[in-house]
């Protein structure tokens, strides 16, 4: 009886990929900012970036591990558009308050990195967006 062994694939092109650099530039500014806030001990702010880091984190291992493709139950491009959206207005709101009520200068420079996370997520939602198809032919013929 021969046994199957079934072995993750690990896509470390992806890694070096804009999209891969992209994950990995937001998991560094998330690091800061819950650095900034656990150091200036602000909870509500340390549990929003460390929820979105678990995210991030989470998407950067499905496409690394290639797992997006065996989980076909889900469009992945398009969950990860409405999180990079989503978690850059939550997190703008969450900067703007860290910053405009800042006590200590760990909240305020965990605020900017938030707005820094934010310009990434908006460029990365941006740059999946323009790759998603909807179905449409890829070269229509004119007509």
């Amino acid at each position: 009886m021969a046994e199957t062994q079934s072995f993750v694939e690990v896509d470390l092109s992806f890694l070096k990929s804009k999209r891969g650099l992209l994950k990995i530039t937001e998991l560094v500014v998330l690091f800061v900012a819950f650095v900034c806030f656990a150091v200036a001990s602000r909870p509500p702010y340390i549990s929003a970036t460390c929820m979105e880091f678990i995210i991030t984190l989470a998407l950067l291992i499905l496409y690394l591990l290639k797992l997006h493709k065996s989980l076909s139950f889900f469009f992945w491009p398009l969950i990860d558009v409405f999180n990079s959206f989503f978690a850059a207005l939550f997190l703008c709101i969450i900067s703007l308050v860290a910053v405009s009520t800042y006590t200590t200068t760990g909240t305020l420079v965990g605020g900017i990195m938030g707005f820094v996370a934010v310009v990434l997520w908006c460029i990365d939602g941006y740059y999946i967006l323009r790759k998603i198809t909807f179905n449409q032919m890829m070269n229509p013929v004119p007509q």
